[in-house]
């Protein structure tokens, strides 16, 4: 997940400002929003494990902040796979104004689930308005592979 999200910001970073704009169908879920929410929900899933409070951010303005954005995700993914060494068990957070009670592996599964499926909705988004230099075939667990084989 976190190498799948480098390479999208890394790749986002390469297109116009006006990529940021893009959407599929509501114009609320722009790519700018799409990647504020793939890593805000990232640290926000990381505090359920962690207990570090989460951050609050806006959406990119610009190509300008990508390494920011980078360096955000570089944090949050880091803080969920140091959380995946701990083993198994029940944690209990609020969300929405009640207690919730859920299995790390869980929390995990959804991190990893929920940043792969805006990952796609953003490239959508993205080829939808003409920017086609992510293709999503590289970012498959085969891509990660290959890119550290020694």
């Amino acid at each position: 997940m976190a190498w799948a999200n480098q390479q999208i910001i890394s790749k986002l970073s390469e297109l116009p400002d006006e990529a940021l704009k893009a959407y599929i169908v509501n114009p609320e879920w722009t790519v700018a929003e799409i990647l504020r929410h793939i890593l805000s929900s990232a640290d926000w899933l990381g505090s359920h494990l962690t207990g570090v409070p989460k951050s609050v951010f806006t959406q990119p303005t610009s190509m300008h902040e990508m390494d920011e954005f980078s360096n955000k995700a570089a944090i949050f993914d880091d803080r969920l796979l140091s959380a995946s060494a701990v083993l198994d068990g029940e944690v209990t957070y609020e969300a929405n104004g009640k207690s919730v009670t859920q299995l790390r592996s869980i929390i995990l599964s959804q991190a990893i689930l929920h940043a792969t499926e805006h990952r796609a909705q953003l490239v959508s988004a993205l080829e939808l308005r003409g920017f086609t230099n992510i293709n999503l075939d590289y970012l498959s667990m085969w891509g990660f592979e290959a890119n550290f084989k020694k």
